[in-house]
């Protein structure tokens, strides 16, 4: 079942490509995934609709706390008013930049994900290195990093 889950997981490989955005957190402040370069970036497409992707947000701040190699940007992939969002994180709060994307223009580079979550995994060079479609966690992250290193 784990290699089922697994499998499942890994469909969203993606190949090395170099990605780039320029989008908004909830002040206003534009965020470029080029600002990151050096880092390890996890690029994590969420809603507050949804179940697995609130599950996330504790997990996913940890890691950012713990991993000065590793940031985690929150893509709020819904239409939706900032204040929404602010009232959200104020029961489910999220030790990483949060930033609106436009669901009818989402980053080229990344387009639109098929499910949510989905998790991008960027590497220090700019390069898509890894996409898990639906629930990731942090020690499947630093496992794969880890692992190339």
């Amino acid at each position: 079942m784990k290699h089922l889950l697994m499998s499942l997981v890994m469909l969203g490989g993606a190949a090395a490509a170099e990605v780039e955005f320029e989008l908004p957190d909830l002040d206003g402040q534009v965020h470029r995934l080029s600002d990151y370069r050096g880092q390890w970036v996890v690029v994590n497409f969420w809603a507050t609709w949804c179940k697995p992707c609130r599950k996330e947000i504790p997990d996913l701040s940890r890691l950012h706390e713990q991993r000065e190699d590793i940031e985690v940007l929150g893509l709020a992939f819904e239409d939706t008013a900032v204040e929404d969002f602010e009232r959200f994180l104020q029961a489910h709060p999220a030790s990483y930049p949060i930033l609106i994307v436009d669901v009818y223009e989402p980053p080229g580079d990344l387009g639109a994900p098929r499910v949510l979550p989905t998790t991008h995994l960027v590497d220090g060079s700019g390069e898509l290195v890894q996409t898990w479609l639906g629930p990731v966690t942090s020690d499947m992250i630093t496992e794969w990093i880890d692992g190339r290193d």
